[in-house]
């Protein structure tokens, strides 16, 4: 007998359709709801209005004017920011707010003014990483600027050259690479790496002739046409140039760096321990002759 019914048993499930949602009875008690959505016409648009693109879901691009010519296409292509993101950045320092550190002992003006004191104060920052090239000095403040001052930066203009020198001082502008900045910006934090002092890298090509412009006070620039033009400044502008070489502060205000150079005093190749208080010299001559050439 259990035989022949293990055998009905599967001779129906051969005929017999396969289990699904469309052959499985409710549970007890189960009620179907009703299938009217949302919306005034027996949920037919399910909540999206009457016909159109936004009943359809069907919307259009950014830009596109329907059954026009897009504005985007209707005028030649001008490469307005080609090349954008190459383009080096000079963050902008009035000569207000240098007089400003100034006068509130934020910058020492009885020494050579550079990049690392004027990050030092703690007013003024730049971010390498963002293509930030230096110091660009503006005219903003140049008729109450006073001080007498020794400054590099890398991006000045006449009027500026002119508001500095009718004071006796000196300005040059001088070009550093990204791995100069980086020490420059942040020297503690170069400094304990315990990397060498890198040496300055010659400007680009497109840079090369700003650096090398006596009129922009280049500091590859010939010191004597440098010279000549402080006079030719002092000419179209209309005001008598100190004389430099009588100041009591002449060493200072004629202090520049060597082109290879970027720490004032401090020679490229050589490794500064703060802990120890000394200074590492190479001695290799194929090392002296890298960061000498």
């Amino acid at each position: 007998m259990a035989t022949r019914g293990y055998e009905k048993a599967l001779s129906m499930l051969k005929t017999l359709p396969r289990v699904g949602l469309f052959n499985i009875a409710p549970n007890p008690g189960f009620v179907k709801p009703s299938k009217r959505g949302r919306g005034q016409h027996g949920g037919d648009k399910h909540g999206a209005g009457n016909k159109g693109s936004k009943a359809r879901q069907n919307y259009m691009r950014t830009g596109y004017e329907t059954s026009l010519r897009p504005y985007y296409l209707s005028f030649t292509h001008e490469p307005y920011y080609l090349g954008h993101h190459l383009k080096r950045q000079y963050p902008p320092l009035s000569l207000g707010q240098l007089q400003l550190m100034i006068d509130t002992d934020r910058i020492n003006a009885e020494k050579p003014i550079d990049l690392v004191q004027i990050c030092n104060t703690g007013l003024y920052k730049i971010n390498p990483q963002c293509k930030h090239y230096g110091v660009h000095l503006t005219d903003e403040g140049a008729d109450s600027f006073k001080a007498k001052v020794n400054i590099e930066v890398q991006w000045a203009t006449e009027p500026v050259i002119a508001a500095v020198e009718r004071n006796g001082g000196t300005i040059t502008t001088a070009f550093f690479d990204p791995p100069s900045l980086f020490a420059l910006t942040n020297v503690k934090k170069f400094l304990e790496s315990g990397e060498p002092i890198p040496k300055r890298m010659i400007p680009p090509e497109d840079a090369i002739s700003y650096y090398t412009d006596p009129k922009m006070r280049g500091y590859l620039a010939d010191p004597d046409q440098v010279s000549w033009e402080r006079l030719v400044l002092a000419q179209k502008y209309g005001y008598s140039l100190p004389k430099i070489e009588e100041d009591p502060n002449y060493e200072m205000l004629t202090l520049r760096k060597d082109p290879r150079q970027i720490f004032y005093g401090l020679e490229p190749g050589w490794v500064v321990n703060l802990i120890d208080r000394i200074i590492l010299k190479p001695t290799d001559p194929e090392l002296q002759e890298y960061y000498k050439g």
